[in-house]
């Protein structure tokens, strides 16, 4: 089974030109066109890269990263994706750990000048 780009970027459920950019940036290889017409020819394993990409996307893997898992000739394996998931649990749970500090900072912020008339909040004038 073939797809012209219009098919292939339907059935991943992306624009056409998400698809010529994923080309550009080295995620999907440059396909053959067919003779005579010059349609680009996508195959299926062209569309599992694309929702592959989707899905790391998803996941909030950046397309650098995607990059990564999706390797060159089949060179990754099922630990390797696992090793760079748990590599970005790391990374999500110091962001939330700071999302949570910044937090408890503003409620005490708000807390300190609840009532308060803002002209006057110490606190407000520290941020300023």
């Amino acid at each position: 089974m073939t797809f012209t780009i219009g098919k292939l970027a339907d059935a991943a459920g992306v624009h056409v030109e998400t698809v010529r950019y994923y080309e550009r940036r080295g995620l999907l290889d440059q396909p053959e066109r067919q003779s005579g017409s010059g349609y680009r020819q996508y195959g299926p394993d062209d569309l599992w890269r694309l929702q592959f990409i989707g899905r790391g996307k998803a996941l909030g893997f950046t397309l650098a990263e995607i990059v990564g898992l999706l390797g060159t000739d089949g060179d990754r394996t099922a630990a390797d994706v696992l090793a760079a998931a748990e590599r970005k649990i790391a990374v999500i749970d110091e962001q939330r750990r700071e999302l949570d500090r910044v937090r408890a900072r503003l409620v005490e912020l708000t807390e300190r000048c609840s009532g308060a008339d803002t002209d006057d909040c110490e606190s407000l004038r520290v941020l300023s």
